[in-house]
């Protein structure tokens, strides 16, 4: 389970109070279970719920063990606690499971337990009715529901982590997680105060806003009386900017999640570069969990900076640390030693985080020296400049005559697809004759699934030259070492949303009103009265600072995933707006600190997998 999390605290939001929140909920949720308690997890939930609490305040509230949902039909483990709660999400193959634990330990006799379930985040009718079906329903003493629908993952970062979020909305038209969105922006404001001003783009994004009003309503004035913490709410669809997700990040954070996947804020490396020069390596080594949050200093620095920037960084900071430890050589009384002695622990602390960052840079350095790595991005940076997008990609042709992973083949038919406004009919049938043939006829689905969600189309309206130009998506000198513009976190191009936030912080969405009637779904802005007296309380504090204004905080969520990148590309921004002067004002304007939402961390790689056929038939192609 989770450490302390007290960098929760550190942003402009103390997301701290979120957890907090959470915490108090779940163990006023298990103290309802009378003695002591077991919990079995449902897999996909102790990562989430690990950052909300830690195993040693559970087990002051007499959780005494925990452990996996049994699969395989297999019995839950042997325990003489008097409560097994399972904690899981709604879904019917997680219920056969519990179904078929309780029916084991009917068989069992002996000790006396109850049986208790904790539905994530909302119970179902479905998931209970499959329960009676199974004849364990009157086995269960209590069902509660655990409303954990947002997850703080650092101090300017919340997530919900479903991960079928954008299949279920964009390609099924399954609404449920928009519903969940809508009750976490109403736990939100429960917290941290009505949000004044919201500004979306997209269907599913009205959809939100639209049920979060209506739940208001339904509270019918019994919100907490809050003074507003938060200025402005950005809620904006993935398919407004399909783009940005399937191209390569170059932040070092965005590279680690592309080659090793970063799973509620940690990572699995191999482990040979984490041994010491005394360990040897061998084949069976488990890998190494390395916990990457801001909480890690090194980390807090390197994450956001393009790939390129890291090395420097790490040689300065091995430089620093070992003139801090040389200090000691030169100290000559005790008050020099002893002023040393204090600062030891942060040292030691500060080179362990340099060993750790090393490894993981050498880990993704021999990666991105591949030549196979330099010829995919530099493939990608051509199509996104509009080179040559209308006709069949030589790269791509050759990648699937290697039968290179399916993934990477989808990833950059996607981002032709894009930047080519469509692909010809010629072309796309060509290609599509290509995959069938080369990785299986089952993925005629797939691609079916590509053209519904809008990811793969024929030839349409010529939109991306007109997008990437008045946007400036593409940049053709990028200064990696030090930025002056959010395209250094793709070495080039410029994330679409990310522009989209900018231009609406200043100087507002009516100067790119062609560009936005140009991308899908509705573009809408809705205002949140807040009470008089709070307004007062709000204005009074406001004005208690100098004639500068402060930061503003506005809130983007991302429906459908939002990538490191764009996070990375955000708190550029926000570090851009620090202490800057509006073109033309007298006075500083203040800036924007950046708070950021999403219904899961995304990548090229998980966003396309979860719209692949993964049924393997039998093979119909004689060829394969």
């Amino acid at each position: 389970m989770a450490g302390s999390g007290n960098h929760l605290g550190n942003g402009k939001l103390n997301l701290g109070s979120l957890r907090d929140y959470y915490r108090r909920e779940l163990l006023e949720c298990l103290d309802k279970c009378n003695g002591t308690k077991a919990l079995v997890w449902d897999d996909a939930l102790t990562g989430p719920f690990g950052l909300i609490v830690e195993y040693s305040l559970l087990k002051e509230h007499d959780v005494e063990k925990m452990m996996s949902l049994p699969k395989d039909n297999q019995a839950l483990a042997p325990s003489s606690v008097q409560n097994i709660i399972f904690v899981t999400r709604p879904k019917l193959d997680l219920m056969d499971q519990i179904a078929q634990s309780l029916l084991k330990e009917d068989t069992k006799g002996g000790f006396r337990k109850e049986y208790h379930i904790i539905f994530v985040p909302r119970k179902s009718l479905l998931c209970e009715r499959r329960l009676k079906e199974a004849g364990v329903h009157g086995s269960v003493t209590h069902i509660e529901e655990f409303s954990l629908s947002m997850i703080p993952f650092d101090s300017d970062l919340m997530s919900m982590e479903m991960d079928n979020s954008f299949r279920e909305c964009f390609l099924e038209n399954d609404m449920t997680s928009m519903f969940h969105a809508a009750q976490s922006l109403i736990t939100i404001q429960s917290l941290y105060g009505i949000i004044p001003n919201i500004d979306g783009k997209g269907e599913c994004a009205k959809h939100v806003v639209d049920m979060m009003m209506r739940l208001r309503r339904e509270l019918e004035g019994q919100e907490p009386q809050i003074t507003p913490q938060i200025d402005n709410l950005f809620i904006i669809d993935r398919t407004v900017d399909l783009l940005t997700p399937l191209l390569t990040q170059l932040t070092y954070e965005g590279l680690i999640d592309e080659m090793y996947g970063i799973n509620n804020t940690s990572a699995k490396f191999p482990p040979q570069k984490f041994l010491s020069k005394n360990e040897s390596s061998t084949s069976d080594m488990e890998y190494k969990t390395v916990v990457l949050n801001s909480g890690d200093e090194l980390f807090s620095e390197l994450r956001d900076k393009n790939f390129s920037a890291v090395g420097q960084v790490v040689s300065r900071k091995a430089k620093f640390i070992t003139a801090e430890f040389d200090e000691r050589n030169s100290a000559k009384t005790v008050g020099e030693l002893k002023h040393f002695v204090s600062k030891l622990p942060h040292l030691q602390q500060a080179r362990t985080e340099l060993a750790k960052h090393t490894s993981i840079a050498e880990l993704i350095k021999e990666a991105t020296d591949t030549e196979e790595f330099m010829e995919c991005l530099h493939c990608q940076q051509d199509l996104y400049k509009g080179e040559d997008t209308d006709k069949v990609c030589p790269y791509l042709e050759d990648c699937i005559g290697r039968r290179e992973p399916l993934l990477k083949i989808l990833r950059l038919l996607c981002i032709q697809s894009f930047c080519n406004n469509g692909l010809k009919p010629k072309v796309l049938d060509y290609y599509k004759r290509e995959i069938l043939q080369t990785y299986g006829f089952q993925h005629l689905v797939t691609l079916g699934n590509l053209e519904k969600v809008g990811l793969l189309r024929p030839h349409g309206i010529r939109n991306y030259i007109t997008l990437r130009k008045t946007l400036k998506l593409t940049v053709d000198t990028v200064n990696e070492m030090n930025p002056n513009d959010i395209s250094y976190v793709y070495s080039g191009y410029a994330p679409l949303s990310v522009r989209l936030i900018k231009f609406l912080a200043r100087p507002g969405w009516r100067s790119i009103t062609e560009v936005l009637n140009m991308l899908p779904g509705p573009t809408f802005n809705e205002v949140q009265q807040i009470p008089v007296a709070l307004r007062k309380r709000r204005s009074s504090v406001t004005s208690s600072h100098s004639s500068i204004a402060d930061q503003k905080v506005t809130l983007v969520f991302f429906l459908g995933g939002v990538t490191f990148a764009e996070i990375a590309a955000l708190r550029f921004l926000a570090q851009q707006d620090d202490d800057k002067t509006f073109p033309g004002a007298n006075v500083d304007l203040g800036g924007t600190d950046y708070v950021i939402a999403t219904t899961k961390i995304i990548s090229g790689q998980s966003l396309l997998d979860k719209l692949v056929c993964h049924i393997e038939p039998e093979k119909l192609n004689p060829f394969m």
